[in-house]
């Protein structure tokens, strides 16, 4: 694809970060990482922040049924963290299923132009042999090989913060995990992050 043959990548870091934070406090009942519960579970948090997952998109940001970005690309970065039960063997639980989704959901879209499908100033039509996106009076023809669609109100980090954060929730290997807490950073440059956030009823 023309638009992201290009591109340059942002070195976001060499080094695999992988951080479990683990601070006792036992003047305090809860279920913050590091505490015990109520019922004297430990509780543990994991971040995941590999420079392998990243992505590179082509899109444009809706500001209006008016105004709108310029076609651009950009090199995003999939940050998770997780707050669950430490089981007896030291661990929250195995973490490669969520580092494994964590790239997947990367592949997914890498070198593709995204489109929000909920956006409502966007209209998206077939016609050709191609996906158009149509705006405000302007049609921008792309080749489907190239484009993805995606349930999103804008192509901007909060919200792809939040579709990675669902996508994750509802990954079957993951519901029986004990996950009371799930934290989805998107960064579009370096110290510049969209966050979803999400706490189950249990926490």
């Amino acid at each position: 694809m023309a638009l992201l043959a290009g591109r340059v990548r942002v070195r976001v870091s060499d080094t695999l970060r992988c951080r479990f934070t683990d601070f006792f406090n036992l003047s305090k009942i809860s279920k913050e990482p590091g505490t015990l519960s109520d019922d004297k579970t430990r509780y543990g948090r994991i971040e995941i922040a590999k420079q392998a997952h990243n992505f590179s998109i082509g899109h444009f940001t809706i500001f209006s049924a008016t105004e709108r970005e310029n076609l651009h690309g950009h090199n995003l970065q999939l940050v998770c963290e997780v707050t669950a039960p430490v089981g007896e063997n030291g661990l929250l639980f195995d973490y490669g299923i969520l580092k494994r989704l964590m790239q997947q959901m990367c592949d997914e879209i890498d070198e593709q132009v995204v489109l929000p499908t909920e956006s409502p100033f966007l209209n998206i039509e077939e016609l050709d042999g191609y996906i158009v996106a149509v705006f405000n009076g302007e049609r921008l023809p792309f080749l489907p090989r190239d484009v993805t669609l995606l349930p999103l109100r804008n192509s901007s980090v909060e919200e792809f913060s939040w579709f990675f954060l669902n996508r994750i929730r509802a990954h079957p290997d993951l519901a029986d995990q004990g996950i009371i807490e799930l934290i989805v950073k998107v960064s579009s440059s370096p110290g510049q992050f969209g966050t979803a956030r999400w706490i189950s009823d249990e926490a």
